[in-house]
């Protein structure tokens, strides 16, 4: 069976990226869809605004006793929700609203700073490993190693933290051409504008500070910025020894600023970016990570200092004007990070959100800088942000499962590159080559790497225990539609990744039944990989990211494919964001295996959404698609040159 197109409109043409590597500094040649225009878009002159009270987004309570009130929040929460998500689709004849250009004298600060927070500087460390013979009685691993078990943990110091930060958060590098310098980092972020802030909960670590203490990082200056010091006990009463939180906000300004209403999305692919990130850099120090459930976003504001800022109050439709409070952080997630092999450890959320809730009496240094001069408030993501919110949730059990390990299928594919190498050079990829071919072998290895469960260990692909993904303590809930270009010995078309085996029948009954769902030539028996339609699909590829050539120019692109209404009706609206983050984590994931195999890969968030549904047979809001990406061989611009992250060149950027 061929690939049939989805109806497209033959005549449609449009010039614009949304990737992660986009400098933002080409006005010249930067061209913004037309975004369509309703009389909610039409901005005011004027600085006023006219405000609806802030009780109009219903915001969810810890603790509802009325069943029936309940399940009426719940409907009303998961209706502001799906709102959001439909009207922030891309179509072939409408794009979600979004500025109609780019005002680059408001241009969000990429760095948020504390003034007047101490500064504690962290250690910078090498790049590379150069001469790994220093290292004989305990070399660092090499990234393709961690996938199989975790080294054994390092104590926690300033050398570690440092390490830590450095190999998730920090700068990877600045680039500069003409009169334009920008920073890199090792977490991708869409735009390149990094909407991202993270927070470090920790015991007194030694050359940093005497006490307990909650600190923000600042990655530019690769120091954190000490918030508060807090009660001795609290880590002795809630985690092992040697354990810490790494914290996590969204400035949803930041992204809003380029992508308008779309960019709540675009935010949460970040969270879940960097949550990756930093269980990746964790694994390579021999520590586990899991994200702490149960807490609720009062209890994450108040852990993190973020109850400070002013209660934004949400206008009744999109303005523009000077909102300063616009600029305040979403608290997303808190991660716990403890040494491997610990064993079983039981968390009271109870007991911790009551000893959180005395956070918002300790002395909080520092006053949040500023951003930007002007804003405009798209008013719907702020009313979605506010229903999915994440109560406290005391029956969530926390537990460590076992290491999900994946056997090494082609272990020549990677470039035995250590951890700090693989992380600290992975770039967004602006151009493919349209020419690489890839192996097959490191196509399967590839995507074996993006199974939740492992592989090789007799279990069936569903519950999170494989690096990264058992950060998260959800099973997995995001599969990948798969172009498949340039694979030697894989015939071209289009295929499907099953990420839980659970919907697999699901899947096959709810997409398009001449789909012939077989097993590829070669491919691994506990890699759940099919084969749908044969045919080449570079042009449909390319025409379902937006007209985008980079989605058909490298060896495959996919579209990452979540189980949707279903799991927000079945748990609740908070988990709407947690879908992202989870194509997040799949993206990272994405990301390194490209970099340690040689090549490269970019995040695509501009698609069209009901076209890739369309093309796959899908009705209804049952599955979704929620990020895409392509993997290639990079073009370099060799316009731009590249300067060491630290240092740095003395500039903001």
């Amino acid at each position: 069976m061929g690939i049939r197109m989805p109806n497209l409109p033959s005549r449609f043409s449009f010039s614009f990226h949304h990737h992660h590597h986009y400098s933002l500094l080409f006005p010249s040649t930067f061209i913004l869809p037309k975004t369509t225009t309703t009389s909610s878009s039409k901005k005011p002159s004027t600085l006023t605004m006219s405000f609806s009270s802030s009780s109009s987004s219903p915001s969810p309570s810890p603790s509802i006793s009325n069943p029936k009130e309940d399940s009426d929040q719940h409907r009303q929460l998961l209706t502001q929700v799906l709102k959001y998500h439909n009207q922030t689709k891309h179509s072939f004849t409408n794009y979600a609203r979004g500025p109609h250009g780019l005002d680059w004298a408001n241009q969000p600060n990429p760095f948020r700073r504390f003034d007047s927070a101490p500064l504690l500087p962290l250690i910078h460390l090498p790049t590379h490993d150069q001469n790994p013979s220093t290292h004989e009685d305990n070399p660092p691993p090499l990234y393709s190693s961690l996938f199989c078990s975790l080294p054994s943990p390092k104590p926690i110091s300033i050398s570690t933290i440092s390490q830590l930060f450095y190999d998730s958060l920090a700068l990877s590098a600045w680039k500069t051409t003409g009169f334009s310098t920008w920073s890199l980092r090792v977490n991708p972020s869409s735009g390149n504008l990094h909407p991202t802030e993270s927070y470090i909960i920790a015991p007194p670590i030694d050359s940093l500070s005497n006490s307990p203490f909650v600190a923000h990082y600042a990655p530019k200056e690769h120091s954190l910025e000490l918030r508060a010091t807090i009660p001795s006990g609290f880590f002795h009463k809630f985690f092992p020894e040697g354990s810490f939180l790494i914290g996590f906000s969204s400035i949803f300004w930041r992204e809003a600023w380029k992508y308008g209403e779309r960019a709540f999305r675009y935010c949460n692919h970040d969270v879940g970016h960097a949550i990756a990130a930093v269980s990746m850099a964790a694994a390579g120090l021999g520590w586990d990570v899991k994200i702490l459930e149960g807490l609720g976003y009062k209890d994450l504001e108040k852990l993190m200092g973020l109850h400070k800022y002013p209660e934004f109050r949400i206008p009744s439709r999109a303005v523009k004007g000077k909102f300063p409070d616009i600029e305040f952080e979403h608290p997303d997630c808190v991660l716990v990070v403890f040494p491997n092999g610990v064993g079983e450890f039981d968390v009271n959320y109870e007991k911790l959100s009551s000893a959180i809730s005395e956070f918002s009496e300790l002395e909080w240094k520092g006053k949040p800088n500023s951003l930007s001069k002007e804003h405009v408030c798209w008013d719907i993501i702020y009313r979605t942000a506010e229903a999915a919110k994440k109560p406290l949730t005391i029956r969530n059990k926390f537990e460590i499962d076992t290491f999900g390990s994946s056997k090494l299928f082609s272990e020549g594919s990677y470039k035995g590159f250590t951890v700090r190498e693989v992380v600290r050079k992975r770039r967004s990829a602006v151009d493919m080559d349209g020419v690489h071919v890839m192996e097959r072998e490191t196509f399967y290895q590839m995507l074996l790497h993006c199974l939740p469960s492992g592989c090789g260990n007799g279990e069936k692909q569903g519950r999170q225990l494989a690096l990264p993904f058992r950060v998260l303590l959800w099973d997995a809930e995001v599969h990948a539609v798969l172009f498949v270009h340039r694979v030697a010995g894989l015939s071209k078309g289009l295929y499907f990744l099953v990420r839980n085996e659970d919907h697999f029948d699901d899947l096959k009954r709810a997409t398009n039944s001449d789909f012939k769902w077989e097993k590829p030539e070669g491919c691994p028996d506990d890699l759940p990989l099919y084969e749908l339609a044969r045919g080449d699909c570079q042009k449909l590829a390319k025409r379902i990211s937006c007209h985008q050539d980079i989605a058909g120019d490298g060896c495959f692109s996919l579209g990452m494919v979540a189980h949707f209404e279903p799991t927000l009706r079945d748990k609740s609206a908070w988990m709407y964001p947690r879908l992202f983050w989870e194509t997040g984590v799949l993206g990272q994931v994405l990301y390194l295996e490209a970099h340690a195999v040689g090549i490269s890969a970019t995040g695509i968030g501009c698609y069209f959404d009901d076209a890739v549904h369309e093309l796959l047979g899908l009705k209804g809001s049952n599955y979704q698609s929620l990020y895409h990406f392509t993997v290639g061989g990079p073009v370099l611009d060799k316009r731009i040159m590249s300067l060491p992250a630290y240092p740095g060149p003395g500039v903001d950027a």
